[in-house]
């Protein structure tokens, strides 16, 4: 099998610049109405029981991490009283399935590398300056998760993100966000009424097996809701960066991979910007 029987292309033309465009606009009305939006059935039946099957057989292989973290990846602040959506904290655990552990001509590089499927994304997005992730280990991953894992609510230090559900938990995982609840101020009182679950701007998304997802986080309060059952969660995770060759940081791949190669030293500190991450 190939990409194009991975991909629903008579629903999905992506590799036809000119018929995808209909997509293109009705993607793009969602992302600027609330920063989501979502294509259903991306992936044939066949597409998602193929990348379902390669992501069961290197789960293992998945680093386990787990933290305590805020909504904002950012240090406890005693300044502020205990109530103060800064100094909320809650449990954060996961597994990333290491990008080469994902064969060149295997189910998920084969939707990756299709012809057309980067040029969709960044017409949807419209970002101007687009570039793959050139991280050996981090390029298209697989986040895998079953009960007691938890992505707790949080904002996005990136701009946006693309991710394909494979598989679902038993029960569980919906996604939740409350849109743009950030964009002009911090908004702290509203953001803590979702922390409380007393909020009336969430919206859930049960997204199914084979659905594209484009996300932007950076404004958007976000959550996967508490998985159940011994089924896992897996959705993969399409990497793209504002800036051509770069990779992570050693010691922040090292935390989500486990491990570095030698690239990550070679390039580290390089950069253009300066920020600590």
């Amino acid at each position: 099998m190939g990409a194009h029987q991975y991909i629903s292309l008579e629903r999905y033309p992506i590799h036809d610049a000119e018929k995808r465009q209909e997509i293109v606009a009705q993607v793009r009305q969602s992302l600027r109405q609330d920063g989501c939006a979502v294509v259903k059935g991306f992936l044939t039946e066949a597409g998602v029981a193929a990348l379902r099957a390669e992501a069961d057989a290197v789960a293992h292989l998945g680093h386990h991490s787990r933290n305590r973290t805020n909504a904002y990846f950012s240090k406890d602040d005693p300044a502020l009283p205990e109530s103060h959506p800064v100094r909320r904290f809650f449990d954060r655990s996961n597994a990333f399935i290491p990008a080469d552990n994902f064969l060149p001509d295997g189910p998920l590089r084969s939707v990756h590398d299709f012809p057309g499927f980067d040029a969709f994304i960044q017409e949807c997005l419209e970002e101007e300056a687009f570039y793959r992730y050139a991280d050996p280990l981090a390029d298209v991953i697989v986040n895998t998760a079953g009960e007691g894992n938890g992505f707790p609510w949080h904002f996005d230090t990136n701009n946006f993100t693309v991710t394909l559900a494979i598989q679902n938990a038993e029960s569980g995982g919906e996604f939740e966000y409350a849109p743009n609840i950030r964009k002009d101020d911090e908004n702290f009182d509203a953001v803590a009424k979702v922390l409380d679950g007393t909020s009336d701007r969430v919206v859930s998304l049960r997204l199914e097996p084979g659905d594209l997802q484009l996300f932007r986080g950076r404004y958007s309060l976000h959550r996967v809701a508490p998985l159940k059952g011994a089924t896992p969660r897996h959705v993969a995770i399409f990497s793209y960066v504002d800036q051509p060759d770069m990779v992570g940081a050693p010691e922040r791949t090292r935390q989500l991979y486990g491990r570095v190669l030698p690239i990550h030293l070679e390039r580290a500190g390089l950069r253009s910007d300066a920020l600590i991450d």
